[in-house]
């Protein structure tokens, strides 16, 4: 499939995978996709950043290439090694067989059958279906070091590898990074990506989005769900909930068979919204009654 011809039908592209975006995200997106840029994408673990990626692969049949960074990530991890193993076994039978030129025995040893190809390199290769999507998630969680190497990666769309040379794409795939903001990433990457802030949505939008992915869930207990979750995110939290949350909450309460919200059912199911013991001690008993009473009061008005 090809790459949406406007913001309308990359808005349909999204809702038609029950992706429930904004207009500036489909703005964003048909721009990154029909110049040929990166996205760069920022916001709050569990927004959905990731589900874009996804969705892309999805609706255009692309190949989905994921890179998921972490602390300590290399070149080997990362775009590519040799298989050592092979080259040693490769060297020992040539050497057995009698063969001394080291000229011709580095290339047959350096040779594209011993590479070990990893996801940015990966995501250079032509594929049938067209350019991939390639995924970069949370970079944030790498260091400068590797965030600096991805330069060359995001501007040519090229790696080299000394015995080889260059590699070079011949069709860019198409990049989404995302980053949960643990620490700042550099501008000079940022300049050669789109950026858009993927925020929490608001009760409309994320009320869209449980009635879109979980199935079957009363009408009353959806509203109830988004307004409880929304109400928590006001609170001072060290993790506030995301969507994935509000989504496994309301799966977790069709399980239950639940219809409303009462405080000892919040409070049964509180870890499924909050991952802290700090954050759960600090809303939970007492703080959920209040909680659910200011939300029933809220909803009458």
């Amino acid at each position: 499939m090809n790459v949406p011809a406007s913001i309308d039908d990359t808005l349909a592209l999204l809702t038609g995978v029950d992706y429930v975006g904004d207009r500036s995200l489909a703005t964003v997106l048909f721009l990154s996709l029909k110049m040929g840029r990166p996205l760069f994408l920022e916001g709050e673990a569990g927004v959905g950043k990731t589900e874009i990626a996804k969705v892309l692969s999805q609706t255009l049949g692309r190949k989905l290439i994921r890179l998921q960074c972490y602390e300590g990530l290399d070149v080997s991890s990362a775009v590519y090694e040799w298989n050592y193993a092979a080259q040693m076994m490769a060297i020992r039978l040539a050497e057995a067989s009698g063969e001394t030129d080291r000229t011709r025995l580095e290339g047959d040893v350096f040779a594209d059958r011993y590479l070990v190809k990893r996801p940015l390199l990966q995501a250079l290769e032509p594929t049938a279906e067209g350019p991939p999507v390639l995924l970069i998630d949370e970079l944030d969680r790498t260091d400068e070091a590797f965030e600096a190497f991805l330069l060359e990666v995001l501007s040519d769309f090229q790696i080299t590898i000394p015995e080889l040379g260059t590699i070079k794409a011949e069709r860019p795939p198409i990049v989404i990074i995302t980053s949960n903001r643990t620490r700042e990433i550099h501008d000079a990457l940022k300049r050669r990506c789109f950026y858009h802030w993927v925020g929490y949505p608001d009760v409309e939008r994320e009320t869209k989005i449980v009635r879109a992915k979980v199935r079957g869930v009363p009408a009353k207990l959806t509203t109830q769900i988004v307004r409880f979750v929304q109400k928590l995110r006001d609170e001072d939290l060290f993790k506030k909930p995301g969507v994935a949350e509000t989504l496994d909450w309301a799966s977790a309460l069709h399980e239950l068979n639940a219809v409303a919200l009462d405080p000892a059912l919040v409070n049964d199911t509180l870890g499924i919204l909050l991952k802290y013991q700090d954050d759960i001690e600090k809303i939970g008993g007492a703080k959920v009654e209040q909680m659910i009473t200011d939300m029933r009061r809220e909803m009458k008005v």
